[in-house]
């Protein structure tokens, strides 16, 4: 049995000239980070490995989640490659992920994180918002060999 939960990075801020790359969280998206961090915190244990996307919204709500988890944020791994857009892009480097890992937290970005949970959970997601939390669990062994999941919990800030 392998689980994935995606989150997508907290809402950013447009406000300075930056590359996207650069962008900080905003004041509402650094409320709702804490929010749903705060709310999906009996969700997780340090039975997970965590990625993150290197942009600095990714990084930055990753470490707002790490730190209200209650985790250790020396244990995250920043991935260049999670600064991708689209599903296939997602899709190769989750299924690269190491067959000893059995629980996986990913922070990173849309279009590939509604994608990714269209394309492999069983619950249709028009759109996942930021902040937006989805696991998915999946029957196999093999990262390099998962298929449709059964999607687990779908939490939005909405809902909260």
């Amino acid at each position: 049995m392998r689980q994935i939960i995606l989150i997508r990075h907290a809402k950013s801020s447009w406000k300075y000239e930056l590359k996207d790359f650069d962008r900080p969280l905003n004041n509402i998206g650094t409320q709702r980070a804490t929010r749903m961090s705060l709310e999906t915190k009996n969700l997780v244990n340090d039975n997970f490995i965590i990625w993150s996307s290197t942009a600095k919204r990714a990084k930055d709500t990753c470490k707002i989640f790490v730190n209200n988890w209650k985790l250790y944020s020396n244990e995250v791994v920043y991935i260049d490659g999670l600064y991708v857009f689209e599903g296939d892009e997602l899709e190769k480097i989750v299924k690269s992920c190491s067959d000893n890992v059995n629980n996986l937290i990913l922070f990173g970005h849309n279009n590939a994180i509604t994608c990714f949970v269209n394309k492999f959970g069983s619950i249709f997601v028009e759109n996942v918002p930021t902040a937006g939390f989805v696991s998915i669990l999946f029957d196999t062994t093999s990262w390099s060999l998962i298929k449709k999941g059964v999607t687990d919990k779908i939490i939005f800030p909405r809902d909260i």
